[in-house]
Protein backbone atom coordinates (compact mmCIF):
# COMPACT_ATOMS: atom_id res chain seq x y z
CA UNK A 1 0.00 0.00 0.00
CA UNK A 2 1.84 3.49 -1.07
CA UNK A 3 1.94 5.44 2.55
CA UNK A 4 0.51 8.37 0.23
CA UNK A 5 -2.38 6.82 -0.68
CA UNK A 6 -6.18 8.44 0.51
CA UNK A 7 -7.49 6.54 2.89
CA UNK A 8 -11.27 7.20 1.51
CA UNK A 9 -12.60 7.45 -1.69
CA UNK A 10 -13.47 5.05 -4.23
CA UNK A 11 -11.00 2.33 -5.13
CA UNK A 12 -10.55 2.79 -9.08
CA UNK A 13 -8.71 0.11 -10.97
CA UNK A 14 -7.39 1.15 -14.12
CA UNK A 15 -6.37 -1.53 -16.95
CA UNK A 16 -3.56 -0.30 -18.94
CA UNK A 17 -0.73 1.83 -18.84
CA UNK A 18 -1.17 3.58 -21.96
CA UNK A 19 -1.10 7.43 -22.02
CA UNK A 20 -4.90 7.23 -21.84
CA UNK A 21 -4.71 5.09 -18.75
CA UNK A 22 -1.80 7.41 -17.07
CA UNK A 23 -4.40 10.43 -17.59
CA UNK A 24 -7.15 8.67 -15.91
CA UNK A 25 -5.31 7.37 -13.09
CA UNK A 26 -3.50 10.97 -12.48
CA UNK A 27 -7.38 12.32 -12.77
CA UNK A 28 -8.73 9.98 -10.84
CA UNK A 29 -6.16 10.28 -7.83
CA UNK A 30 -6.02 13.95 -7.50
CA UNK A 31 -9.80 13.69 -6.94
CA UNK A 32 -9.13 11.58 -3.92
CA UNK A 33 -9.84 8.17 -5.37
CA UNK A 34 -7.96 5.24 -4.30
CA UNK A 35 -6.09 4.31 -7.20
CA UNK A 36 -4.20 0.79 -8.86
CA UNK A 37 -3.49 0.72 -12.42
CA UNK A 38 -2.48 -2.27 -13.83
CA UNK A 39 -0.40 -2.45 -16.93
CA UNK A 40 0.45 -5.88 -18.39
CA UNK A 41 3.88 -5.38 -20.33
CA UNK A 42 7.19 -4.36 -18.66
CA UNK A 43 6.48 -0.63 -19.16
CA UNK A 44 4.23 2.22 -19.01
CA UNK A 45 3.72 4.48 -22.24
CA UNK A 46 1.83 2.68 -24.79
CA UNK A 47 2.92 3.85 -27.83
CA UNK A 48 5.07 6.80 -26.35
CA UNK A 49 8.71 5.51 -25.81
CA UNK A 50 11.74 7.37 -25.29
CA UNK A 51 15.07 5.62 -26.52
CA UNK A 52 18.55 6.79 -28.10
CA UNK A 53 20.39 5.88 -31.02
CA UNK A 54 24.27 6.42 -30.74
CA UNK A 55 24.06 8.32 -27.56
CA UNK A 56 21.44 10.55 -28.20
CA UNK A 57 18.14 10.46 -26.61
CA UNK A 58 15.41 10.04 -29.25
CA UNK A 59 11.59 9.47 -29.70
CA UNK A 60 10.95 5.66 -31.02
CA UNK A 61 7.56 6.03 -30.83
CA UNK A 62 5.31 9.91 -30.95
CA UNK A 63 7.05 12.42 -31.47
CA UNK A 64 5.06 15.88 -31.47
CA UNK A 65 2.18 16.67 -29.52
CA UNK A 66 -0.93 18.33 -31.08
CA UNK A 67 -0.57 22.14 -29.08
CA UNK A 68 -3.94 23.16 -30.87
CA UNK A 69 -5.63 21.18 -28.29
CA UNK A 70 -5.37 21.72 -24.69
CA UNK A 71 -4.90 18.28 -22.82
CA UNK A 72 -1.54 17.05 -23.89
CA UNK A 73 0.37 20.60 -22.58
CA UNK A 74 -1.71 20.53 -19.89
CA UNK A 75 -0.75 17.69 -18.50
CA UNK A 76 2.51 17.90 -19.26
CA UNK A 77 2.47 21.24 -17.05
CA UNK A 78 0.55 19.76 -14.39
CA UNK A 79 3.51 16.70 -14.04
CA UNK A 80 5.99 19.20 -13.87
CA UNK A 81 7.45 19.75 -17.55
CA UNK A 82 6.22 23.10 -18.75
CA UNK A 83 9.87 23.93 -18.54
CA UNK A 84 10.85 21.27 -21.07
CA UNK A 85 7.98 21.78 -23.60
CA UNK A 86 9.60 23.16 -26.74
CA UNK A 87 8.16 23.91 -30.01
CA UNK A 88 9.55 22.45 -33.72
CA UNK A 89 12.68 24.53 -34.59
CA UNK A 90 11.19 24.37 -37.95
CA UNK A 91 7.95 22.98 -39.70
CA UNK A 92 8.47 23.70 -43.18
CA UNK A 93 7.61 20.14 -44.59
CA UNK A 94 8.05 18.82 -48.27
CA UNK A 95 5.95 15.87 -50.45
CA UNK A 96 7.85 13.43 -52.56
CA UNK A 97 5.54 13.22 -55.60
CA UNK A 98 6.24 12.41 -59.09
CA UNK A 99 10.29 11.22 -58.25
CA UNK A 100 10.21 15.44 -56.71
CA UNK A 101 10.30 17.13 -53.25
CA UNK A 102 7.40 20.04 -53.26
CA UNK A 103 6.89 22.56 -50.51
CA UNK A 104 3.94 21.23 -48.88
CA UNK A 105 0.99 23.55 -49.71
CA UNK A 106 -0.59 25.81 -47.68
CA UNK A 107 -4.05 26.84 -47.83
CA UNK A 108 -5.60 23.48 -47.16
CA UNK A 109 -7.61 21.62 -44.42
CA UNK A 110 -5.35 18.45 -44.10
CA UNK A 111 -4.57 18.10 -47.88
CA UNK A 112 -8.30 19.73 -48.99
CA UNK A 113 -7.64 22.82 -50.87
CA UNK A 114 -9.93 25.93 -50.77
CA UNK A 115 -8.55 27.26 -54.10
CA UNK A 116 -6.94 25.28 -56.86
CA UNK A 117 -4.06 27.55 -57.01
CA UNK A 118 -2.69 26.56 -53.42
CA UNK A 119 -1.72 23.01 -54.63
CA UNK A 120 -0.39 24.22 -58.40
CA UNK A 121 3.44 23.08 -57.31
CA UNK A 122 2.05 19.67 -56.44
CA UNK A 123 -0.84 18.46 -58.83
CA UNK A 124 -1.33 18.51 -62.27
CA UNK A 125 -2.43 21.66 -64.47
CA UNK A 126 -5.28 19.42 -64.93
CA UNK A 127 -6.03 18.31 -61.28
CA UNK A 128 -5.98 21.77 -60.68
CA UNK A 129 -8.64 22.82 -63.17
CA UNK A 130 -10.85 19.58 -61.73
CA UNK A 131 -10.62 21.70 -57.99
CA UNK A 132 -12.32 24.82 -60.00
CA UNK A 133 -14.75 22.86 -61.17
CA UNK A 134 -16.41 21.74 -57.69
CA UNK A 135 -17.93 25.60 -57.39
CA UNK A 136 -20.18 24.33 -60.31
CA UNK A 137 -21.19 20.91 -59.44
CA UNK A 138 -24.53 20.07 -57.61
CA UNK A 139 -24.37 19.79 -53.85
CA UNK A 140 -23.33 16.26 -52.65
CA UNK A 141 -25.79 14.03 -50.31
CA UNK A 142 -24.13 14.11 -47.00
CA UNK A 143 -25.70 11.42 -44.61
CA UNK A 144 -24.62 10.54 -41.20
CA UNK A 145 -21.16 10.28 -42.04
CA UNK A 146 -19.24 9.66 -45.15
CA UNK A 147 -15.64 8.80 -46.40
CA UNK A 148 -13.24 11.75 -47.10
CA UNK A 149 -11.32 10.48 -49.83
CA UNK A 150 -14.39 9.25 -51.60
CA UNK A 151 -16.36 12.47 -50.67
CA UNK A 152 -13.37 14.71 -51.88
CA UNK A 153 -12.24 12.86 -55.15
CA UNK A 154 -16.14 12.87 -55.77
CA UNK A 155 -15.82 16.81 -55.63
CA UNK A 156 -12.37 17.66 -56.74
CA UNK A 157 -10.79 14.55 -58.39
CA UNK A 158 -8.51 11.57 -57.04
CA UNK A 159 -5.23 13.50 -57.39
CA UNK A 160 -6.04 15.79 -54.41
CA UNK A 161 -6.66 13.07 -52.36
CA UNK A 162 -3.32 10.25 -53.65
CA UNK A 163 -1.44 13.21 -53.48
CA UNK A 164 -2.16 15.52 -50.99
CA UNK A 165 -5.04 13.92 -48.34
CA UNK A 166 -3.35 10.59 -48.27
CA UNK A 167 -0.37 11.00 -47.09
CA UNK A 168 -1.61 13.97 -44.58
CA UNK A 169 -4.53 12.29 -43.30
CA UNK A 170 -3.50 8.77 -44.43
CA UNK A 171 -0.17 9.15 -42.78
CA UNK A 172 -1.98 10.38 -39.23
CA UNK A 173 -4.20 6.94 -39.04
CA UNK A 174 -1.80 4.57 -41.07
CA UNK A 175 -4.82 4.06 -43.21
CA UNK A 176 -6.73 4.38 -46.20
CA UNK A 177 -8.11 8.29 -46.60
CA UNK A 178 -10.93 6.34 -48.98
CA UNK A 179 -12.42 4.43 -46.27
CA UNK A 180 -11.29 7.01 -43.42
CA UNK A 181 -14.59 8.81 -41.76
CA UNK A 182 -14.30 12.53 -42.25
CA UNK A 183 -16.88 12.62 -39.50
CA UNK A 184 -14.68 11.40 -37.22
CA UNK A 185 -11.25 12.67 -38.69
CA UNK A 186 -11.79 16.11 -39.45
CA UNK A 187 -14.84 16.86 -37.87
CA UNK A 188 -14.85 20.39 -38.38
CA UNK A 189 -15.07 20.46 -42.31
CA UNK A 190 -17.67 17.54 -42.11
CA UNK A 191 -19.80 19.87 -40.14
CA UNK A 192 -18.93 22.76 -42.48
CA UNK A 193 -19.56 20.57 -45.97
CA UNK A 194 -22.58 19.32 -44.46
CA UNK A 195 -23.66 23.63 -44.35
CA UNK A 196 -22.92 24.53 -47.36
CA UNK A 197 -23.33 23.27 -51.17
CA UNK A 198 -19.79 22.72 -52.36
CA UNK A 199 -16.22 21.77 -50.79
CA UNK A 200 -14.71 24.34 -51.87
CA UNK A 201 -17.64 26.86 -49.52
CA UNK A 202 -16.75 24.25 -47.12
CA UNK A 203 -12.96 24.22 -46.89
CA UNK A 204 -13.16 27.89 -46.72
CA UNK A 205 -15.57 28.09 -43.89
CA UNK A 206 -13.51 26.55 -41.87
CA UNK A 207 -10.24 28.50 -42.91
CA UNK A 208 -12.03 31.60 -42.21
CA UNK A 209 -13.16 29.69 -38.80
CA UNK A 210 -9.71 29.19 -37.52
CA UNK A 211 -10.74 25.80 -36.94
CA UNK A 212 -8.42 24.28 -40.16
CA UNK A 213 -6.42 21.62 -37.44
CA UNK A 214 -5.19 18.14 -37.91
CA UNK A 215 -6.92 14.85 -37.05
CA UNK A 216 -8.39 15.00 -33.93
CA UNK A 217 -8.00 18.31 -33.38
CA UNK A 218 -10.97 19.71 -33.62
CA UNK A 219 -10.91 23.26 -33.39
CA UNK A 220 -10.11 23.47 -29.58
CA UNK A 221 -8.15 26.02 -28.19
CA UNK A 222 -4.81 26.31 -26.74
CA UNK A 223 -3.74 26.85 -23.28
CA UNK A 224 -0.06 27.75 -24.02
CA UNK A 225 0.95 30.86 -21.89
CA UNK A 226 3.52 30.59 -19.95
CA UNK A 227 4.67 27.40 -22.23
CA UNK A 228 7.15 29.82 -24.49
CA UNK A 229 4.92 27.74 -27.76
CA UNK A 230 3.49 30.82 -28.73
CA UNK A 231 1.33 29.90 -31.59
CA UNK A 232 2.71 26.71 -31.84
CA UNK A 233 0.39 24.05 -33.75
CA UNK A 234 2.55 21.28 -32.31
CA UNK A 235 5.12 20.77 -29.36
CA UNK A 236 7.51 18.27 -28.33
CA UNK A 237 9.40 17.64 -24.78
CA UNK A 238 12.93 17.90 -24.00
CA UNK A 239 14.20 14.36 -24.18
CA UNK A 240 11.42 13.24 -26.20
CA UNK A 241 6.92 13.18 -25.65
CA UNK A 242 8.32 9.59 -24.80
CA UNK A 243 9.33 10.92 -21.32
CA UNK A 244 5.75 12.40 -20.45
CA UNK A 245 4.23 8.75 -19.01
CA UNK A 246 7.16 8.57 -16.36
CA UNK A 247 6.35 12.28 -14.96
CA UNK A 248 2.99 10.95 -15.16
CA UNK A 249 3.16 8.40 -13.65
CA UNK A 250 5.44 9.96 -11.08
CA UNK A 251 3.17 12.00 -9.96
CA UNK A 252 0.08 9.36 -9.61
CA UNK A 253 2.43 7.55 -7.44
CA UNK A 254 3.53 11.27 -5.39
CA UNK A 255 -0.58 11.73 -5.17
CA UNK A 256 -1.11 8.20 -3.59
CA UNK A 257 -1.66 6.09 -6.17
CA UNK A 258 -0.28 2.24 -7.43
CA UNK A 259 1.26 1.15 -10.68
CA UNK A 260 1.79 -2.36 -11.30
CA UNK A 261 3.52 -3.56 -14.58
CA UNK A 262 3.31 -6.99 -16.08
CA UNK A 263 0.20 -7.40 -14.11
CA UNK A 264 -2.31 -8.30 -17.17
CA UNK A 265 -6.07 -8.72 -16.62
CA UNK A 266 -7.33 -11.61 -17.48
CA UNK A 267 -11.15 -11.08 -16.27
CA UNK A 268 -13.84 -9.28 -14.83
CA UNK A 269 -16.19 -10.22 -11.78
CA UNK A 270 -19.23 -8.67 -10.53
CA UNK A 271 -19.02 -8.51 -6.61
CA UNK A 272 -22.42 -7.49 -6.03
CA UNK A 273 -24.74 -4.16 -7.55
CA UNK A 274 -21.93 -1.80 -7.27
CA UNK A 275 -18.66 -3.66 -6.85
CA UNK A 276 -15.99 -5.56 -8.91
CA UNK A 277 -12.95 -8.00 -8.90
CA UNK A 278 -10.18 -7.35 -11.06
CA UNK A 279 -8.59 -10.46 -11.30
CA UNK A 280 -4.74 -11.01 -12.60
CA UNK A 281 -2.37 -14.10 -12.42
CA UNK A 282 -1.04 -12.78 -9.30
CA UNK A 283 -4.50 -12.29 -7.23
CA UNK A 284 -7.75 -10.19 -7.57
CA UNK A 285 -8.15 -6.24 -6.86
CA UNK A 286 -11.68 -5.08 -5.88
CA UNK A 287 -12.92 -2.12 -6.91
CA UNK A 288 -15.46 0.33 -6.74
CA UNK A 289 -14.40 1.17 -10.48
CA UNK A 290 -12.95 0.46 -13.31
CA UNK A 291 -11.58 2.15 -16.37
CA UNK A 292 -10.67 0.26 -19.34
CA UNK A 293 -7.66 2.20 -20.81
CA UNK A 294 -6.91 -0.91 -23.00
CA UNK A 295 -6.95 -1.90 -27.18
CA UNK A 296 -10.60 -2.34 -27.97
CA UNK A 297 -9.51 -6.35 -28.33
CA UNK A 298 -8.58 -6.71 -25.33
CA UNK A 299 -11.42 -4.94 -23.85
CA UNK A 300 -13.94 -6.54 -25.53
CA UNK A 301 -12.31 -10.24 -24.17
CA UNK A 302 -12.98 -8.19 -20.86
CA UNK A 303 -16.77 -7.05 -21.38
CA UNK A 304 -17.93 -10.62 -23.35
CA UNK A 305 -19.67 -11.87 -20.26
CA UNK A 306 -21.51 -8.55 -18.61
CA UNK A 307 -21.92 -6.56 -21.95
CA UNK A 308 -21.95 -8.58 -24.98
CA UNK A 309 -23.74 -5.77 -27.15
CA UNK A 310 -20.25 -3.80 -26.12
CA UNK A 311 -17.87 -6.58 -26.78
CA UNK A 312 -19.20 -7.32 -29.84
CA UNK A 313 -18.67 -3.61 -31.05
CA UNK A 314 -15.30 -3.33 -29.58
CA UNK A 315 -14.39 -6.52 -31.29
CA UNK A 316 -15.21 -5.23 -34.76
CA UNK A 317 -12.59 -2.51 -34.55
CA UNK A 318 -9.38 -2.75 -36.87
CA UNK A 319 -5.73 -2.15 -36.01
CA UNK A 320 -3.20 -1.08 -38.31
CA UNK A 321 0.92 -1.95 -37.54
CA UNK A 322 3.96 0.29 -38.60
CA UNK A 323 7.39 0.48 -38.62
CA UNK A 324 9.55 3.23 -37.18
CA UNK A 325 13.64 3.28 -38.62
CA UNK A 326 16.00 5.37 -36.35
CA UNK A 327 18.67 6.09 -38.32
CA UNK A 328 21.48 8.13 -37.10
CA UNK A 329 25.24 9.75 -39.23
CA UNK A 330 27.98 11.64 -38.49
CA UNK A 331 26.76 15.52 -38.95
CA UNK A 332 28.99 16.29 -41.43
CA UNK A 333 28.53 13.34 -43.69
CA UNK A 334 25.07 14.81 -44.24
CA UNK A 335 25.51 18.46 -44.32
CA UNK A 336 28.47 18.07 -46.80
CA UNK A 337 26.19 16.48 -49.11
CA UNK A 338 22.78 17.51 -50.60
CA UNK A 339 20.25 20.09 -49.18
CA UNK A 340 17.60 18.38 -46.76
CA UNK A 341 13.78 19.22 -46.49
CA UNK A 342 13.86 21.64 -43.52
CA UNK A 343 11.56 19.06 -41.22
CA UNK A 344 11.22 16.20 -43.00
CA UNK A 345 8.53 14.91 -46.53
CA UNK A 346 5.31 13.05 -46.67
CA UNK A 347 5.05 10.41 -49.09
CA UNK A 348 1.85 9.84 -51.37
CA UNK A 349 1.51 5.57 -51.22
CA UNK A 350 0.33 6.18 -55.20
CA UNK A 351 3.86 6.56 -56.39
CA UNK A 352 4.72 3.22 -54.78
CA UNK A 353 7.87 3.75 -52.60
CA UNK A 354 8.05 1.53 -48.84
CA UNK A 355 8.47 4.08 -46.98
CA UNK A 356 5.80 6.69 -46.22
CA UNK A 357 7.08 9.69 -44.27
CA UNK A 358 10.51 10.95 -43.18
CA UNK A 359 11.20 13.33 -40.19
CA UNK A 360 14.41 14.95 -39.90
CA UNK A 361 14.32 14.85 -35.83
CA UNK A 362 17.73 16.55 -35.48
CA UNK A 363 16.35 19.76 -37.68
CA UNK A 364 12.86 19.41 -36.20
CA UNK A 365 13.55 19.68 -32.49
CA UNK A 366 16.31 21.55 -31.02
CA UNK A 367 16.99 19.01 -28.31
CA UNK A 368 17.98 16.08 -30.48
CA UNK A 369 20.85 18.60 -31.96
CA UNK A 370 21.78 19.80 -28.55
CA UNK A 371 21.93 16.67 -26.98
CA UNK A 372 23.81 15.19 -30.11
CA UNK A 373 25.79 17.87 -32.03
CA UNK A 374 27.99 15.36 -34.09
CA UNK A 375 24.91 13.31 -35.13
CA UNK A 376 22.04 14.25 -37.80
CA UNK A 377 19.39 11.58 -36.67
CA UNK A 378 16.06 11.25 -39.11
CA UNK A 379 13.23 8.53 -38.79
CA UNK A 380 11.30 7.04 -41.55
CA UNK A 381 7.73 5.07 -41.37
CA UNK A 382 6.81 2.37 -42.85
CA UNK A 383 3.19 0.36 -42.91
CA UNK A 384 -0.58 0.76 -43.16
CA UNK A 385 -3.39 -0.83 -42.70
CA UNK A 386 -3.24 -3.77 -44.90
CA UNK A 387 0.19 -3.78 -45.07
CA UNK A 388 1.49 -6.19 -42.77
CA UNK A 389 4.34 -7.92 -45.05
CA UNK A 390 6.27 -4.73 -44.62
CA UNK A 391 6.07 -3.82 -40.60
CA UNK A 392 7.39 -8.01 -40.45
CA UNK A 393 10.48 -7.13 -42.60
CA UNK A 394 14.11 -7.91 -40.86
CA UNK A 395 15.55 -5.16 -39.61
CA UNK A 396 18.16 -5.07 -41.67
CA UNK A 397 15.72 -4.87 -44.99
CA UNK A 398 13.72 -1.99 -43.48
CA UNK A 399 16.69 -0.03 -43.39
CA UNK A 400 17.95 -1.03 -46.21
CA UNK A 401 14.69 0.41 -48.03
CA UNK A 402 14.99 3.32 -45.87
CA UNK A 403 18.00 4.39 -47.04
CA UNK A 404 17.48 3.83 -50.66
CA UNK A 405 14.33 5.99 -50.74
CA UNK A 406 16.03 8.55 -49.02
CA UNK A 407 18.92 8.64 -51.39
CA UNK A 408 15.89 8.07 -54.34
CA UNK A 409 14.45 11.22 -52.12
CA UNK A 410 17.01 13.54 -51.56
CA UNK A 411 20.34 12.19 -52.96
CA UNK A 412 21.46 11.48 -49.58
CA UNK A 413 24.39 9.27 -49.88
CA UNK A 414 26.07 8.83 -46.26
CA UNK A 415 25.74 5.73 -44.34
CA UNK A 416 24.69 5.46 -40.97
CA UNK A 417 26.72 5.04 -37.46
CA UNK A 418 23.31 3.57 -35.77
CA UNK A 419 20.43 2.10 -37.24
CA UNK A 420 17.23 0.81 -34.45
CA UNK A 421 13.72 -0.65 -35.64
CA UNK A 422 10.93 -0.15 -33.42
CA UNK A 423 7.90 -1.56 -34.58
CA UNK A 424 3.60 -1.29 -33.31
CA UNK A 425 2.10 -3.80 -34.42
CA UNK A 426 -1.84 -3.36 -33.95
CA UNK A 427 -0.57 -0.07 -33.02
CA UNK A 428 -3.39 2.43 -34.64
CA UNK A 429 -6.88 1.98 -34.56
CA UNK A 430 -8.82 2.51 -37.96
CA UNK A 431 -11.54 5.47 -38.02
CA UNK A 432 -13.80 3.82 -41.20
CA UNK A 433 -17.52 5.18 -41.78
CA UNK A 434 -19.58 4.58 -38.82
CA UNK A 435 -16.87 4.46 -36.37
CA UNK A 436 -18.22 6.80 -34.03
CA UNK A 437 -21.53 5.44 -34.05
CA UNK A 438 -20.04 2.14 -33.33
CA UNK A 439 -17.87 3.70 -30.33
CA UNK A 440 -21.00 5.34 -29.13
CA UNK A 441 -23.18 2.36 -29.11
CA UNK A 442 -20.24 0.45 -27.11
CA UNK A 443 -20.10 3.38 -24.63
CA UNK A 444 -23.93 2.99 -24.50
CA UNK A 445 -24.13 -0.39 -23.41
CA UNK A 446 -20.97 -0.33 -21.09
CA UNK A 447 -23.37 2.70 -19.50
CA UNK A 448 -25.19 -0.15 -18.55
CA UNK A 449 -22.62 -1.57 -15.90
CA UNK A 450 -21.96 0.50 -12.96
CA UNK A 451 -18.57 2.06 -12.25
CA UNK A 452 -17.02 0.78 -15.92
CA UNK A 453 -15.72 3.24 -18.38
CA UNK A 454 -14.19 3.45 -21.59
CA UNK A 455 -10.53 5.20 -22.51
CA UNK A 456 -7.94 5.05 -24.98
CA UNK A 457 -7.09 5.64 -28.89
CA UNK A 458 -10.06 3.50 -30.42
CA UNK A 459 -12.79 6.56 -29.01
CA UNK A 460 -12.12 9.73 -29.57
CA UNK A 461 -9.04 9.96 -32.12
CA UNK A 462 -5.26 8.72 -32.24
CA UNK A 463 -3.80 11.90 -31.29
CA UNK A 464 -2.27 12.10 -27.58
CA UNK A 465 -4.62 14.98 -26.32
CA UNK A 466 -7.37 13.06 -27.47
CA UNK A 467 -5.98 10.00 -25.74
CA UNK A 468 -5.63 12.19 -22.65
CA UNK A 469 -9.20 13.91 -23.20
CA UNK A 470 -10.12 10.13 -23.26
CA UNK A 471 -8.78 9.12 -20.07
CA UNK A 472 -9.94 12.37 -18.31
CA UNK A 473 -13.32 11.47 -19.50
CA UNK A 474 -13.55 8.01 -18.23
CA UNK A 475 -12.55 9.57 -14.90
CA UNK A 476 -14.59 11.86 -14.76
CA UNK A 477 -17.81 9.12 -15.53
CA UNK A 478 -16.70 7.24 -12.80
CA UNK A 479 -16.38 10.10 -10.35
CA UNK A 480 -19.68 10.85 -11.23
CA UNK A 481 -21.05 7.54 -10.63
CA UNK A 482 -18.77 7.18 -7.67
CA UNK A 483 -20.56 10.46 -6.30
CA UNK A 484 -23.84 8.40 -6.37
CA UNK A 485 -22.98 4.88 -5.24
CA UNK A 486 -20.57 6.29 -2.16
CA UNK A 487 -21.67 9.73 -1.39
CA UNK A 488 -19.54 11.84 0.03
CA UNK A 489 -16.41 9.67 -2.17
CA UNK A 490 -14.28 11.30 -4.77
CA UNK A 491 -12.84 13.86 -2.31
CA UNK A 492 -9.27 14.33 -0.76
CA UNK A 493 -9.51 13.30 2.59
Amino acid sequence: MNANAPTSGPHVVVIGGGIAGLAAAHRLVTAGARVTLLEGGDRLGGKLLAGEIAGAPVDLGAESLLARRPEAVALAERVGLADRLQAPATTTASVWSRGELVPMPKGHVMGVPGDGRAVEGLLSAGAVARIGRDLGLPPTEIGEDIAIGAYVAERMGHEVVDRLVEPLLGGVYAGDAYRISMKAAVPALFAAARRHPTLTEAVRAVQQAGAAAPADAAGAGTGLGGTGLGGAVFAGIRGGVGTLPAAVADAVRAAGGTILTRTPVTALRRTGPDGWQVITPQGAHAADGVVLATPAGPAASLLAAHAPAAATELAAVEYASMALVTLAFRRADVLGGPGLPRSGFLVPPVDGHTIKASTFSSQKWRWVTDAAPDLFVLRTSVGRHGEEEQVHREDTDLVDVSLKDLAAATGLAARPVATTVTRWIGGLPQYPVGHLARMERARAAVAGLPGIALAGAAYEGVGIPACIASGGRAADEIIATSKTAHPGAGHSS
